[in-house]
């Protein structure tokens, strides 16, 4: 699949600024930056860097007062691995590589040890691992509501189990909530998403299944095999698409994502979808 993303982003700055953005798609077996343009309308010091472990592409810029004009376009192609769900089992923790078993423990976000004892009672009987995963999905789904501006950036995935309603990032923090509940290494997904409306940047989680990561998406809002990856972590404090070191402000960024290669859109898979090679 290929699509073209491209991100517009406006800051008036007040004050020197160090901005760190982390806007860029991910390189890797499964999905291929085949071409990309990043500027600046004024110039500028910048820098960039892929930390190893993630695969997350970071860009600092220094920014002085007045107003910046920050655009992305890429051209990305995407070559998810499609299975059986019911073929995609849980790993024995004991089987786990260790670089994944830290995705096993609470984290700012998302308190596994205050959901524990729900998660069991409600899916440990799942047997299938994708399976369980997509009833956690599922049971986000049909108990916690949508809704725009219902949190802020310290919800916790307990804070949402708790009012049943968020947003995006607030769904997948508590899927990766449960998921680690019950002893499924779980994490944070950042993404240029298809078919999402309003376009924005869109988060999900995945969830390490038979040897590899597999993407899931509790809202429903976009096809996870439609979904170019631009970052990962722990949960959202690890994969913000901008931070910054000073004092700037400005409109709503735009988001745009379309499918280029022009194949026939049918409905949504549910097969299970990773975009990682292990």
């Amino acid at each position: 699949m290929r699509f073209s993303v491209s991100c517009d982003i406006q800051y008036d700055v007040v004050e020197d600024t160090t901005l760190i953005l982390n806007i860029e798609p991910q390189h890797g077996e499964r999905q291929e930056v085949l071409d990309e343009q990043f500027s600046v309308s004024t110039g500028g010091a910048s820098d960039s860097h892929v930390v190893p472990e993630t695969g997350n592409r970071y860009r600092r810029l220094q920014l002085s007062p007045g107003q910046h004009q920050i655009s992305y376009r890429a051209e990305v192609e995407t070559r998810p691995l499609i299975a059986d769900p019911a073929e995609v089992a849980e790993v024995p923790i004991a089987a786990l590589p260790f670089d994944v078993i830290t995705h096993l423990s609470p984290s700012r976000y998302c308190q596994s040890d205050k959901l524990g004892r729900f998660a069991w009672r409600r899916f440990a009987d799942i047997v299938g691992g994708h399976e369980k995963v997509t009833a956690i999905c599922n049971w986000i789904f049909e108990n916690v509501d949508y809704l725009e501006g219902s949190s802020d950036v310290s919800t916790s995935a307990y804070d949402t189990f708790t009012l049943r309603a968020g947003v995006c990032r607030d769904f997948a923090h508590l899927g990766i909530t449960f998921a680690r509940a019950l002893g499924i290494p779980a994490r944070f997904v950042s993404a240029y998403a298809l078919d999402l409306a309003p376009q924005d940047f869109h988060a999900l989680f995945e969830a390490y299944l038979g040897g590899r990561w597999y993407l899931f998406d509790a809202t429903r809002l976009c096809p996870v095999d439609g979904v170019v990856r631009i970052a990962t972590g722990r949960d959202a404090a690890d994969t913000a698409f901008a931070t910054y070191f000073g004092q700037l402000g400005g409109p709503p960024k735009q988001i745009t994502v379309r499918r280029l290669d022009r194949q026939p859109r049918g409905d949504w898979t549910v097969s299970a979808v990773s975009l990682v090679s292990s």
